[in-house]
């Protein structure tokens, strides 16, 4: 009777409802996201018999598979073994069976015939992908210490070896060496909004940089040896289905960079390649002494920001080689800032196809503590020596489309490159023309470029972000005057003027003047002469401008309207082609609206002709 009854209860088929979570979860289900098997592995562990031995020697049930299944296909079997091998490894942490899983993955993806390439819609297609990735970067990483140590030689695969050839010049990129790869996927990325990935084929690194001593080359010229790259190890394999069978796998690792490509050709087939340009971001800017600088370059005018050498005596710097063809996107930060304020901008437009395959990007930095003229000068002289270094003959269309985006401050800069002052500033401080005076070449020189601007002709669009045109009325507060007190000059402004009240004293335009040298505070003093004659100077004719002004309460009347820093009457300029009102605080350089609306321009910008 109660045999009959249990039997009636269930049968020995049937089904049981599952939970829309756990439906999920089944559909995606692979040792990628766990210990759990995929489906397909499961049925063929099923399928062979060899389920509870892969559970008690997992070693042995890999091993059987790999020898063959008369009725199980081949593209089943190499997934299985990937799938098998890649969960063995990272419990059991034997770099040969990542390896392998990378080997039985590629042999998946890659067949001899390319019509038996997996589908685009079969599942297993993007975790064989990833099973390749991730066991090249387990396969070659060091446990102790945690790089990828990326070495020719002969590799102990379960079923043989792995010989791995790699040409030394696989490590160079320009004057530089590829060096201290780590595996990009072993990261999670904090600060930036979004942690972007390529999807493609190949392990994706991060890579430092080590200057080979006496390299030189042109285009890399204004690259820092500091930044980190976004990399991809790809190991191509040859004649694979011969390795399998006699256990010699050989195969050739190249190494690729995002400047170099961003697909590469394997059996006639061409793939995109994998990388991870967010995390090489954050890598970079991760423990980075720029943000303790902010501070120390606001105050100190001589700090040198970059490290000294001549090519970055201009306080400009390339995020990568000169590519030709691309439009230099100029990017000059505010008061107390630094390039890395530009972090979440650059890291939307790098990851944004179109415009990455357009536009290069040059930073400017700068002791924001001096006074605008001078700092202006700087990039104004910066601009034109890279652009004259890069190009001397001018046989670059795209480096006359240049952008100059500009925040606070920094916007204030960037309008110096736009505009014709004549002898305006001159005329405020002098009293007689800069040829007459009695001083030295390179005193002239620097009062020349910090006060006679004209617009560079290389610059098409400039964007002003939260810019005191008309002043910051924090500048005018007892802080500011506080500030004054303790931002220090630099020797290069001290002593031109030196020698003019020396030599030509009569040509000051008031007495005392070499002891009134402005800060930058005093100079975003709505108060200030300086800001009132700044603000007069108009947007140069055939130089496209556009504003982008943060205001904290929108629900204010416009009046009141302010950043908290900058109110709206002194951020708002006419004549500008666009005025995008974004809700915000100053600092609104991170914020997703305003790095849409710089977006838009520079996709305006690229269908311009």
């Amino acid at each position: 009777i109660a045999v009959l009854v249990l039997s009636g209860c269930a049968t020995p088929v049937g089904v049981r409802r599952l939970d829309s979570k756990e439906a999920n979860r089944k559909l995606t289900e692979s040792v990628l996201a766990g210990e759990s098997l995929s489906t397909p592995t499961l049925q063929v562990l099923n399928r062979s018999g060899l389920a509870s031995t892969y559970q008690e020697q997992p070693a042995d049930a890999i091993a059987s598979l790999h020898r063959g299944m008369p009725t199980v296909g081949r593209p089943d079997r190499l997934f299985a073994l990937a799938e098998l091998s890649f969960l063995h490894a990272s419990r059991s942490k034997d770099r040969a069976h990542y390896l392998a899983s990378a080997v039985y993955a590629y042999a998946f993806l890659f067949p001899p015939d390319a019509g038996g390439a997996p589908d685009a819609f079969d599942p297993r297609l993007r975790t064989a992908v990833d099973l390749y990735n991730q066991g090249i970067a387990e396969g070659f990483t060091d446990a102790a210490s945690g790089e990828v140590l990326l070495e020719a030689g002969t590799y102990k695969l379960p079923f043989g070896e792995l010989v791995v050839r790699i040409d030394p010049a696989e490590f160079r990129w320009g004057p530089f060496r590829l060096v201290d790869f780590v595996a990009a996927d072993q990261f999670a990325v904090r600060g930036l909004h979004n942690d972007y990935r390529w999807p493609g084929i190949g392990s994706a690194l991060v890579a430092g940089l080590k200057h080979v001593k006496g390299e030189r080359e042109p285009a890399f010229t204004r690259v820092p040896s500091s930044l980190k790259m976004a990399a991809t190890a790809l190991l191509l394999l040859d004649d694979l289905e011969a390795g399998l069978l006699n256990g010699r796998v050989e195969g050739a690792l190249s190494l690729f960079t995002t400047q170099e490509g961003t697909s590469v050709s394997i059996n006639g087939r061409t793939v995109p390649l994998e990388y991870r340009p967010s995390t090489a971001l954050a890598y970079t800017l991760d423990g980075s002494e720029i943000y303790s600088l902010e501070l120390k370059a606001l105050f100190s005018g001589d700090l040198a920001i970059l490290k000294k050498s001549p090519r970055f005596k201009d306080n400009v710097f390339l995020m990568g080689p000169y590519r030709p063809g691309r439009i230099p996107l100029v990017l000059v930060h505010g008061t107390a800032s630094s390039p890395a304020r530009w972090a979440q901008l650059l890291n939307e437009i790098i990851n944004d196809r179109e415009l990455y395959q357009r536009y290069q990007f040059w930073m400017f930095t700068y002791n924001t503590g001096n006074p605008v003229l001078y700092s202006a000068g700087i990039l104004a002289r910066g601009l034109r020596g890279v652009v004259g270094e890069l190009d001397p003959e001018g046989k670059d269309p795209a480096l006359r489309k240049m952008v100059i985006v500009g925040h606070s401050q920094g916007g204030m800069l960037t309008k110096l490159t736009a505009v014709d002052s004549g002898t305006r500033f001159w005329d405020s401080s002098f009293t007689v023309p800069l040829d007459q005076l009695d001083v030295s070449p390179e005193a002239r020189e620097l009062l020349q470029s910090s006060l006679f601007y004209e617009p560079l002709p290389f610059v098409r669009r400039v964007v002003f972000i939260a810019t005191p045109h008309r002043g910051s009325y924090r500048a005018g507060d007892r802080i500011a005057d506080l500030l004054r007190k303790v931002i220090s000059l630099p020797f290069a402004i001290i002593s031109p003027l030196q020698e003019v009240v020396d030599r030509s004293p009569e040509a000051m335009a008031k007495r005392g003047i070499e002891n009134e040298v402005p800060r930058s505070t005093d100079n975003m003093n709505p108060n200030s002469g300086f800001v009132r004659l700044y603000s007069s100077i108009p947007i140069a004719p055939g130089i496209i401008a556009h504003s982008i002004i943060a205001v904290d309460n929108p629900e204010d009347p416009q009046e009141e309207w302010s950043d908290g820093v900058v109110a709206y009457s002194s951020a708002h300029i006419d004549g500008v082609a666009s005025e995008f009102i974004v809700h915000s605080g100053h600092s609104t350089q991170e914020t997703p609206q305003t790095i849409e609306e710089v977006r838009r321009i520079l996709l305006e910008n690229l269908r311009e002709p």
